[in-house]
């Protein structure tokens, strides 16, 4: 049975922040989510959701072994920002809170929309090298 945070170890929280939610940072959290397993707690918003997931980028992820039926684009809150260690936002603007003490990065990153799956692959595979790269800096393996 793997080790379980103690009372006074907490799970790096990571926010991943949008406009629609429906592509890039929806990547990004289902890679987090896939890689760290439960090392990591993982949430992703929009300012201004979208319907649904950019079906593109469901196909994408679904070449990989990642499944993102189910999943639907969630509006941004002030509390999921407070509530996160690290905020990864992308082209939210002034419509991303910002609170004292967290860590901020922003992600330039192509946005899917109006994409086929030959060209979100890329995106999909540039986002796995990010969340590999911020798993180990934020919840490496233990040895």
């Amino acid at each position: 049975m793997p080790d379980q945070p103690g009372p006074h170890e907490q799970l790096p929280q990571v926010l991943f922040v949008c406009v629609h939610n429906a592509g890039r940072f929806q990547m990004a959290a289902a890679f987090l989510t896939h890689l760290a397993g439960d090392r990591v707690h993982v949430r992703s918003a929009g300012s201004a959701p979208a319907d649904q997931i950019n079906p593109a980028v469901a196909e994408a992820m679904a070449e990989v072994g990642i499944d993102l039926t189910g999943e639907i684009p969630k509006a941004l809150t002030a509390d999921a920002v407070q509530d996160s260690d690290v905020v990864i936002t992308m082209g939210c603007g002034d419509a991303c809170p910002i609170f004292p003490g967290k860590r901020y990065e922003d992600w330039a990153l192509d946005d899917p929309a109006g994409r086929g799956v030959d060209a979100v692959r890329s995106i999909r595979d540039t986002i796995e090298a990010r969340v590999r790269a911020l798993i180990s800096d934020l919840a490496p393996m233990p040895e």
